[in-house]
């Protein structure tokens, strides 16, 4: 299995993003980890390798990616799959028919599809809750409850979740705490330090930072939850290849730097955009009116650059949509360049309408994802999209 090596551990978050988990090539010294394209690894004889026999189980260039996003983590194992989804779905596979999860309401739509329209027919059962509301989450738990999977800030609506509440909740009734943990990253939030079981992201968004993959990772700290976890990646193969994993651990060294400009043109849009629209329709972790401000203050060490803007109506979203010129139009977030989505026809288009009213996700909502381009040139751009809306 992965593990990470006690040196990884040492030195700040951007140095172990450059460094951990990775070594000079041993044959040519190479210091940029190498593609190891191959299936398999020649033996020495009956039960004698050098730690690889098949690519399924392992490979040097995806174990040096997940020794390092464990590291960043503050994990000790890390399994990268080849997909966010993925990896979602085989942590999903650590449990059996019959099993309870409790699991936030606002949630990625692609998360919801999984559980909805696959595995409760396995057998799982799924109850939706608020996870803002450590009450309504304690109210949820029942002795089936194996796990309480949770997003924070969640998408598209920025809701925020005090993990080490869930982590009480979690621990208090022998269930595991996951954490989709995408949004802040862990430059900006550590689960696993705040009593996370497991914490998954899809690395085809800020990990990775280019839109030029598909890949999810997940870490954990407890051997024999590690354990299962490398068994469930090797039997059922959701595993990523060589190349993604190698632009993944590309983008994993540049993340300390592109968070902190995500997080400042963040934050100067979501405030342009408060003077533009006002209060009540920016909504922004890092805005003071924010009702879950406080706790992001406190849980989180930034806000990034994810928001949604309430612009009242379909029509007016589409408006926007067609005149941003700088954002562009396309599913999927976190890359250096700025993108922006209407989540309830596209992210959260297979989740249904009702559903969806009753979260308050509404069709009048657009949400932004900002990059890292000249801050003057992003707010240029929403102003002259906003014009006659």
């Amino acid at each position: 299995m992965t593990r990470i090596f006690d040196e990884d551990r040492s030195g700040g978050l951007s140095t172990r993003a450059i460094h951990a988990g990775q070594r000079p090539d041993p044959v040519s010294g190479a210091i940029m980890t190498p593609l190891y394209l191959t299936s398999t690894y020649v033996q020495e004889s009956i039960g004698v390798n050098k730690g690889f026999e098949y690519a399924r189980g392992k490979n040097p260039t995806r174990q040096a990616l997940e020794r390092n996003v464990a590291t960043l983590e503050g994990g000790t194992h890390g399994f990268a799959f080849a997909s966010g989804m993925g990896c979602l779905d085989s942590i999903m596979k650590l449990f059996r028919a019959g099993d309870h999860i409790v699991c936030g309401e606002n949630v990625y739509g692609g998360t919801f599809r999984l559980f909805d329209r696959l595995l409760q027919h396995m057998g799982l059962v799924f109850h939706y809750v608020d996870t803002c509301d450590p009450q309504q989450v304690e109210d949820a738990m029942t002795p089936a409850t194996r796990a309480l999977l949770v997003e924070t800030p969640t998408n598209p609506l920025m809701r925020l979740t005090d993990l080490r509440a869930m982590a009480e909740i979690a621990t208090r009734h022998e269930a595991l705490l996951i954490v989709d943990n995408t949004f802040a990253t862990p430059v900006f939030q550590r689960p696993l330090e705040l009593g996370a079981h497991i914490v998954w992201h899809s690395t085809t968004k800020y990990l990775n930072g280019h839109s030029d993959m598909l890949g999810g990772i997940a870490i954990v700290n407890d051997d024999a939850l590690a354990d299962r976890l490398q068994f469930i990646l090797n039997a059922a193969g959701a595993i990523p290849g060589p190349f993604d994993s190698w632009l993944a651990l590309r983008g994993t060294k540049t993340l300390p730097l592109r968070m902190r400009q995500h997080d400042a043109n963040g934050r100067a849009v979501a405030d342009h955009l408060v003077a533009r629209l006002g209060a009540e329709r920016v909504i922004y972790p890092g805005l003071p009116h924010h009702p879950h401000h406080a706790l992001a203050a406190r849980q989180m060490s930034g806000f990034g650059g994810m928001m949604t803007l309430d612009l009242g109506s379909k029509d007016a979203c589409r408006r926007f949509l067609e005149r941003v010129r700088v954002f562009s139009l396309a599913e999927s977030l976190g890359g250096v360049e700025s993108l922006t989505n209407h989540p309830f026809t596209m992210t959260h288009g297979s989740v249904p309408a009702d559903v969806k009213l009753a979260m308050g996700l509404t069709e009048g909502m657009v949400r932004l994802s900002c990059g890292i381009e000249d801050v003057e040139d992003l707010i240029s751009d929403l102003d002259h999209a906003l014009e006659g809306i």
